[in-house]
């Protein structure tokens, strides 16, 4: 055996291995937090340690990729987007009747409060309590959580929390995760960590807001189809391989303390419905938020993100597909890429004479590329003829904009700022999730017999979306210029969707009838679907 000592955030944390194990498995196997968001397959360069001897130069490898056949001492390198993640929590709300599933009665005699779930009563409470009823709705995303603490008799919300979902450092996108849990230990340990950190931001917002947790009655779990396994603990396998059968569907409520949530011990988490196995409960909870169902007009409403979901409803006919968009447009899979945080770049602007405008998290000095960074990037190289509409850099623009042409690693990249830049291969990942998306659009509504000219309006959803710039979205392709005008930015609308759910029982009967009768178009089992790709790939 081997041993091997990592040094993380001022500790020493040491793990005896195999000799020919990698620096990954030594980690994980030490609980050293280690982030690998393509779960070792040296795709991402997110997982660099510095091995540290004293008879050699200190040599930075993909911990990944390095077997060890000696013990050996690791630093860990801290990255720069592991804290202060800018997180969008707000978005769209539908004001609306308040009638939630959980009521209260004082009986003044005996000076307690009955509580009920559905008249039904659940227990007894000392004293007057009938003005203590809370809820969570709980946005589960793939790269991020957030947690909302709602007052069930005013509808405010009392506290809200974001953080990184650190299941991010096994696998960035839901493909990865599936592969991870679909193993019984891979599953165990990805639901523990969800289950550790939920808990954790539940006893916060509780605490922001001065509340006894015990008087939180009721959850929802919004989230992608994979998300939603994970939490409950479900198999996520048969997700990756036909027919996609999700093992779960939602529309369900199970004890909190059976998901392991103790922070809550008194309630129920409602999943929200999921539609397909790449169309989850997140969908399920925007569509209930804009009222797309219920609208007469022709709406697209778009997820944009490492799964990219898009409905389109025409006169209340709901049809909804998903792309695999994979993690460039999270700042992942980019060689200077990094996750919404100080120091990343998140707007971006070029001139023909070669100024670059950089608009950047926090004010900082720029040290990597966040997701809509790397689209305005991308964007401008098109506009100014930088990259090509192949994707590839231009022999052929001006010496200004060339000046900014240079080598890392005997490779050609554009510079970005100092130290920041984007390459080949990055821009390459940008086409095929761009092209993922756009392929998506257009078979939907090939699908419905509808032009990209009938579309009345246009809905980004979810939290990286929301931080798009509209231009960079049809600049590099991703929508039609037809779109220009029409699009509007809805925000989370995972978490305000959730929020309906708890305010109201009766949206949870009417999102089952608007489920039971959505169409699900599978790309793989559309014609030519390959062709419209490659074509969607294109500047």
């Amino acid at each position: 055996m081997i041993e091997v000592v990592f040094h993380h955030a001022g500790q020493e944390t040491s793990a005896r291995v195999n000799v020919g194990d990698d620096l990954l498995t030594a980690a994980r196997q030490g609980g050293v937090i280690l982030e690998s968001p393509c779960n070792g397959n040296g795709t991402c360069g997110k997982c660099k340690v510095k091995i540290l001897s004293s008879l050699a130069e200190e040599e930075i490898v993909l911990a990944c990729h390095t077997k060890v056949d000696h013990d050996v001492v690791v630093e860990i390198i801290e990255r720069h987007d592991s804290g202060n993640l800018q997180i969008k929590q707000d978005g769209l709300v539908n004001s609306g009747e308040i009638d939630s599933i959980i009521t209260k009665k004082y009986i003044s005699p005996s000076n307690v409060t009955h509580v009920y779930r559905k008249k039904e009563l659940i227990s007894t409470e000392q004293g007057n309590t009938e003005e203590e009823i809370y809820g969570l709705a709980i946005d589960i995303g793939t790269t991020t959580l957030v947690v909302s603490l709602v007052n069930l008799l005013t509808g405010e919300e009392l506290a809200g929390a974001g953080a990184l979902n650190p299941q991010s450092r096994l696998g960035q996108d839901v493909l990865s995760r599936i592969r991870y849990a679909s193993k019984e230990q891979g599953l165990v340990e990805m639901n523990q960590l969800i289950i550790e950190e939920l808990n954790r931001m539940i006893l916060q917002v509780t605490a922001d807001a001065a509340i006894v947790a015990h008087h939180v009655y009721e959850l929802v779990l919004s989230g992608n189809t994979c998300m939603l396994h994970l939490a409950v603990k479900a198999n996520p396998g048969p997700l990756g391989k036909y027919p996609y059968t999700p093992v779960i569907r939602g529309g369900n409520s199970i004890a909190a303390n059976d998901l392991g949530l103790y922070a809550v011990p008194n309630a129920e988490a409602y999943l929200s419905p999921i539609i397909s196995a790449y169309v989850g409960g997140d969908i399920t909870s925007g569509i209930l938020v804009s009222r797309l169902a219920e609208r007469e007009d022709t709406n697209l409403f778009i997820d944009i993100g490492t799964n990219g979901e898009i409905v389109l409803a025409t006169g209340g006919r709901l049809v909804a597909t998903s792309t695999a968009a994979g993690p460039a447009f999270e700042g992942m899979n980019i060689s200077c890429g990094m996750r919404a945080a100080p120091g990343a770049i998140e707007g971006f602007s070029l001139t023909t004479d070669g100024e670059r405008t950089l608009k950047n998290i926090g004010d900082q000095a720029a040290v990597g590329i966040c997701g809509s960074g790397l689209l305005d990037i991308v964007a401008a190289l098109v506009q100014n003829g930088v990259i090509e509409g192949n994707g590839k850099f231009s022999k052929t623009m001006n010496e200004n904009l060339s000046a900014l042409l240079t080598q890392v690693n005997g490779k050609v990249v554009f510079s970005v700022a100092e130290g920041v830049y984007l390459s080949q291969p990055d821009i390459r990942q940008v086409q095929l999730a761009k092209g993922a998306i756009r392929a998506g659009i257009e078979a939907l509504l090939e699908y419905q017999n509808i032009t990209v000219a009938d579309v009345d309006r246009v809905l980004i959803a979810g939290s990286f979306g929301y931080h798009l710039n509209p231009d960079s979205l049809i600049g590099i392709g991703l929508l039609p210029e037809a779109f220009r005008d029409k699009i509007e930015f809805l925000g989370n609308t995972s978490k305000t969707g959730g929020q309906e759910f708890l305010l109201n029982q009766g949206s949870r009967l009417a999102i089952d009838q608007t489920i039971a009768e959505i169409a699900v178009l599978e790309l793989a089992t559309v014609d030519k679907f390959d062709r419209l790709f490659v074509k969607c790939l294109e500047f």
